[in-house]
């Protein structure tokens, strides 16, 4: 946000300070806006064509039949429809089922949930009968990417007779606390609940060996820390720790000396995604023109799954009201709508009963919905890596994507 410069006096004898409302500023740069953070973004940033790059394949060094699994694991695994280990899984799953502490560097939609659900799923198994039971904390920064990743594990968990709660907010916590009560051996949830659970001396995490730690830097850029290290505090000292992340932060970096031991760092991220995409900038003049060049974009041939981004909450509802009178197949997601109205509207997008979807990045985070075919940025993005993360969601497995970014005319 802007901060007003100390000035001197105008010609009518008052500083802007002392004007009631929003201060208003010259604007001596057009092509330049200014994030949170301080930082300038400069608008040709968002300016690029994407080249459609046909990289050598990833060869695995492992099959999955390679893996020390449990028969009814690879049983799952053929059922889950998987064919070969992405690398994430090529490298994670055997230093996980070894033990280790690991950090891997991957973005969302690499495969990173089974690699290492599906070793942590072989350990349990192992310690099945044994007289102390021991559980499996997953913390992910969103509700959505939490059940995302319970999905997953009753997929790849069948037949083992595990059981796993979320515990997650905005879900009815009364349900969780007898999930939890009945005995469950993975815990997955977002750090807000799950320390209000242990708050209420319902959640134990004294008998949990195991910790995951998905998108990190998603939740220490939502504000996290206190709740994370809170939380990893509260389960057992001889632990094997595993952290994912797409970046590495400073604040990441601390985290991982503070927690991890002799941690083995794996990073599967190669950037691929964005030579896929064609970035471009659209310019407006008015909220009437920027809606109308939406509406022209919206209509044209190619614009098949769409994700808009809009900074605030009531952005997001106004303008899918406006889309819908206009006759599209809208929804729109934000941290003020309720768990099962969220979840419903995103199943939408993912089954494409709906094939526009409006959000604000917080609601966004975590979410892994293939083939979407544009991204806008509606409201310019606070700083550049918000930038990159949204487009993100487009061009993913070697398909092209587009990316376009409404900016002052």
């Amino acid at each position: 946000m802007y901060k007003p410069h100390s000035a001197a006096p105008s010609k009518f004898g008052c500083r802007p300070s002392s004007f009631k409302g929003r201060p208003r500023f010259p604007n001596k740069n057009k092509s330049r806006s200014r994030g949170q953070r301080g930082e300038r973004i400069d608008f040709s940033r968002f300016i690029k064509r994407g080249t459609h790059v046909e990289e050598a394949p990833y060869v695995s060094k492992h099959t999955f039949a390679d893996f020390p699994f449990n028969p009814q694991l690879h049983k799952n695994i053929k059922g889950a429809g998987f064919v070969s280990p992405r690398p994430i899984q090529d490298q994670a799953i055997p230093t996980v089922l070894a033990g280790k502490d690991v950090f891997g560097m991957a973005n969302t939609g690499t495969g990173k949930t089974a690699a290492f659900l599906l070793p942590l799923i072989e350990k349990i198994a192992k310690t099945k009968g044994l007289a102390k039971r021991e559980t499996v904390l997953i913390m992910a920064p969103t509700r959505e990417l939490a059940l995302q990743i319970e999905s997953d594990f009753k997929t790849l968990a069948f037949g083992f007779g595990m059981f796993s709660v979320a515990c997650v907010g905005g879900l009815p916590i009364m349900k969780q606390i007898r999930e939890i009560k009945l005995g469950v051996s993975f815990v997955i949830g977002t750090p807000g609940r799950l320390r209000d659970l242990i708050e209420k001396k319902v959640l134990d995490l004294s008998t949990c060996h195991s910790v995951v730690l998905d998108e990190a830097d998603r939740m220490l850029d939502m504000g996290f820390r206190d709740d994370m290290v809170y939380i990893i505090g509260k389960t057992n000292k001889e632990r094997q720790t595993l952290f994912f992340s797409a970046t590495l932060s400073p604040d990441i970096k601390k985290l991982t000396e503070q927690y991890l031991k002799d941690p083995i760092f794996i990073s599967v991220i190669t950037g691929e995604t964005l030579k896929n995409i064609n970035q471009n900038v659209i310019r407006a003049r008015s909220k009437e023109e920027k809606l109308s060049k939406l509406h022209e974009i919206l209509k044209k041939d190619g614009s098949d799954k769409v994700l808009i981004f809009r900074e605030m909450k009531h952005s997001v509802d106004s303008l899918a009201k406006e889309l819908h009178a206009f006759g599209f197949k809208v929804g729109g997601i934000h941290g003020d709508k309720r768990s099962r109205e969220r979840i419903r509207i995103l199943d939408s997008f993912k089954k494409d009963h709906i094939n526009i979807l409006i959000a604000t990045d917080v609601a966004a985070r975590g979410l892994d919905i293939p083939d979407v075919t544009h991204v806008i940025n509606y409201d310019v993005p606070q700083t550049y890596d918000t930038y990159v993360h949204r487009i993100g969601r487009t061009g993913r497995s070697g398909k092209k994507g587009t990316a376009l970014t409404f900016v002052p005319a």
